[in-house]
This record gives C-alpha cells, sequence and structure tokens, in this order.
C-alpha cells in the first residue's frame, strides 16, 4: 500500500489524541516528521509515537523535501500564516477547523493552493464518518419525508487556561464548537442561509462562552444551535445532539461528533421508532487516508473549497450578528 510520508506543525493535544492515533491507523499515513517550537517536546512526540524526524521550528519541517503533506492544528488566528508557507513549500495541507478567521482568509488560502498546485483541506473528521452518510442517506430516501427544521447543540466544560478562552487567537464557543454545528447543517441541507438571528454570553477576555442561534435557509428551512464552554470542571462534561424534523417523522441523535465504534439514532415515524445502527472507524483516519488518497491521484477533496467557504461566511454571519467583531 504506498503510503504518504506526512509532518505535523505543532504539538497540540488534538494531535495527540486523535490526529496521531488517525494516522497509525490509517493505510495512506506515513508518521514522517513532527515539528515544534520546543524541541525537546517535540522529541518527546517523536519518541512516543514513532516520527522518523523531529524539528524545532516549523520552517526546518517545511524545507524537508521529503515530507508531502502537512497537518496544522495551531491556534486559529495563525493558521493562514502556517497554511500559506505550507502551501507554498508545495506541501499538501489539511488544516484544523476552522480554517480560517473569516471568509476572505478562507478564499486567500485556496487561491493559493491552486497557484501551488497542491491541495488543502479543512479538517472536520466527523463528515467522513459512514454515520454521516447513514443520516444524509435516510432524509434522501424520503422516509421522514421534507425536512423542515434541524436542531443541533455542542455543549462541553469550561477550560482553565486555553487559547480558545482568548479573542487575539480566535477563540470562542462559535468558532470552536459552532463550526460543527454550521458544518452539519450545510451538509444536511441542501440551500443556501438567507437571514441568522443569534445572541451570546460574552467573557471579560471578549470571547463568547455561549452562543445560540437561529438560521432560516432560502428553501425554507429552520434550523437551530446552542454551543458554550460553560459546564462545570468536576468532570469531563459534554452534550451533543442532533434533531431532524420532517414532515412525515424525525431523526433523534445523542452521538457525540467525531465518535467510532457502534453509534446509534432513532428514527420516528407513523409506523413507530427504530434504531439504525452504524459502525463507524477513526474519524480522522478516515479523512488523513481520503486526503493522501487525493495526493495519490486518486479522488478529490471530500470537503471542497466551496463547502469551506460557504462554512467560513456563515459562521462571519454569526460572529457579526452577536458582536464578536
Amino acid at each position: 500500500m504506498e503510503k504518504i510520508k506526512w509532518g505535523i506543525l505543532g504539538t497540540a493535544n488534538i494531535a495527540r489524541w486523535a490526529t496521531i492515533p488517525g494516522m497509525k491507523a490509517s493505510e495512506h499515513c506515513e508518521l514522517y516528521a513532527i515539528a515544534g517550537r520546543n524541541p525537546e517536546k517535540a522529541k518527546a512526540f517523536a519518541d512516543e509515537y514513532g516520527f522518523e524526524k523531529y524539528y524545532g521550528s516549523y520552517e526546518e519541517l517545511l524545507k524537508d523535501d521529503a515530507v508531502q503533506a502537512v497537518y496544522i492544528p495551531l491556534p486559529n488566528d495563525i493558521h493562514i500564516k502556517w497554511v500559506t508557507e505550507s502551501l507554498k513549500a508545495g506541501k499538501h495541507v489539511l488544516c484544523e477547523k476552522p480554517l480560517a478567521m473569516n471568509p476572505e482568509e478562507a478564499q486567500e488560502m485556496y487561491r493559493t493552493a491552486k497557484e501551488c498546485g497542491v491541495y488543502l483541506m479543512e479538517a472536520y473528521a466527523y463528515l467522513h464518518s459512514p454515520y454521516m452518510q447513514s443520516l444524509k442517506e435516510v432524509i434522501a430516501s424520503g422516509l421522514i419525508g421534507e425536512v423542515d427544521y434541524v436542531e443541533s447543540a455542542f455543549i462541553t466544560q469550561g477550560y482553565e487556561e486555553d487559547f480558545r478562552l482568548h479573542k487575539e487567537f480566535g477563540g470562542g464557543a462559535m468558532y470552536d464548537l459552532g463550526c460543527y454545528c454550521t458544518t452539519m447543517f450545510l451538509s444536511l441541507i441542501d440551500s443556501d442561509p438567507e437571514w441568522v438571528k443569534a445572541s451570546a454570553e460574552f467573557s471579560d477576555l471578549g470571547v463568547d462562552l455561549a452562543t445560540a442561534g437561529l438560521i432560516r435557509f432560502a428553501n425554507g428551512v429552520r434550523a437551530s444551535f446552542n454551543v458554550g464552554m460553560i459546564f462545570g470542571k468536576s468532570y469531563g462534561s459534554r452534550f451533543d445532539r442532533l434533531y431532524v424534523h420532517g414532515s412525515k417523522g424525525c431523526i433523534r441523535s445523542d452521538v457525540e461528533y467525531n465518535q467510532a465504534g457502534d453509534l446509534t439514532y432513532r428514527i420516528t415515524t407513523s409506523e413507530g421508532e427504530r434504531v439504525q445502527t452504524v459502525t463507524a472507524p477513526q474519524n480522522y483516519a478516515l479523512e488523513l487516508d481520503q486526503l493522501s488518497r487525493c495526493i495519490l491521484g486518486e479522488e478529490t477533496p471530500f470537503l471542497t473549497p466551496e463547502f469551506s467557504v460557504k462554512n467560513a461566511k456563515l459562521i462571519d454571519r454569526v460572529l457579526r450578528e452577536i458582536g464578536y467583531y
């Protein structure tokens, strides 16, 4: 099985618990190099996970001609810098969500990728899951009729100290969690957002700790969302919810985003309720393999530039509505 040599820019926790295990579980990824601002930490990652090389700066990794693709899990505000540097170095890029701080940044990065002849894909691992495919197939089948309302919630506990608490780093609940809800809506609703209403609770540092909103799409479908970093810190509390209402029935799911294993959702119609089970592999492995197959010339990115820019525009509308800017 042909493999792509991957590098990682940064030693973020998501690389540790999600992306590196995904690389190990993938068919087409080789853990080749990792870079960090702290050489000791980069070496520790390399030793622990089996990277062939480690670097004490991002620039050094990008100069390594053997690196074919890079994964970027850096804070939101510097995505554009390191995505652009990586693309200009001839590397294909998988960048953590949200790709950009605004639609203009997203469009600029995709223009650079096109000019450099390399792929850029935004990392929403859950969208690659067969769970999502199953949901879309049920909706497309007409089993629950014509969809008129979709609801999603993603609420986590607060953070002691994290870049997500700081506005200058692109922090806040909408950037960190709301982007999941907006991508869910855009994946399930085949229409463009028509108007957005939203409100938020802000922290003393100027980021939204909790945001709630209503979106109406051009085809008449309404979508509502609740996101927040508001639960207490006594345990790893989290709440995820998806509800899809149609003219003949509905779908209810309490599965957390990005989960693997045997996942379920409930379908209710006039004929009763049934539970649908979907077996999902590690989602990060799925997205890494998908981009790797693109690099090998077998596919095109599942998350298109058009989708990511559309999502960036929707997030921007919410942020403007709540007064984040």
